[in-house]
């Protein structure tokens, strides 16, 4: 007796929504952009129309750089566009310290300023917000105090 075996179906996979789709969706509502310094990482979502609210990691602005030479740093490409007061910012920060978050944070929201317009890249790159600053602490090299720095030479 001969055993018929069971016919595989073929399975059509339905073609997925592009990307370039869901990127549009989303920049229609917001700019998302990253800025990094030393090891600090700012991610910020930027809404091109608001009322000058700045949220960092849930909590005000204000609070969250307290001196006013920290807020001056992460807000510098707005007041120099002067868009302080028509922009919405979130941003979510991450590792370093405080300043270098600040530094962060601005460098983002200089990428989304130029994504909104394009033209303003010479403006902020005269002003050197739209380098990133890669500076990081060297390693310790094993037989070294430091990076570089060697132990005192002894005579005895």
């Amino acid at each position: 007796m001969v055993t018929a075996k069971p016919i595989k179906k073929k399975v059509v996979k339905e073609p997925k929504e592009s990307k370039e789709k869901e990127v549009k969706k989303s920049v229609a509502r917001y700019i998302f952009t990253v800025g990094r310094r030393k090891t600090a990482i700012a991610k910020v979502k930027f809404w091109a129309e608001g009322a000058g609210e700045f949220e960092i990691n849930k909590r005000p602005w204000q609070n969250y750089f307290p001196t006013e030479q920290l807020q001056k740093i992460m807000t510098a490409p707005l007041e120099l566009l002067g868009l302080l007061k028509s922009v919405n910012i979130t941003a979510l920060v991450l590792g370093g310290g405080v300043p270098s978050q600040a530094k962060a944070v601005a460098l983002a929201i200089s990428r989304a300023l130029i994504v909104v317009d394009p033209a303003r890249k010479t403006v902020l790159k005269k002003q050197g917000m739209m380098t990133r600053d890669s500076r990081k602490k060297e390693r310790k090299k094993p037989g070294l105090k430091r990076a570089r720095r060697a132990p005192q030479w002894q005579k005895r």
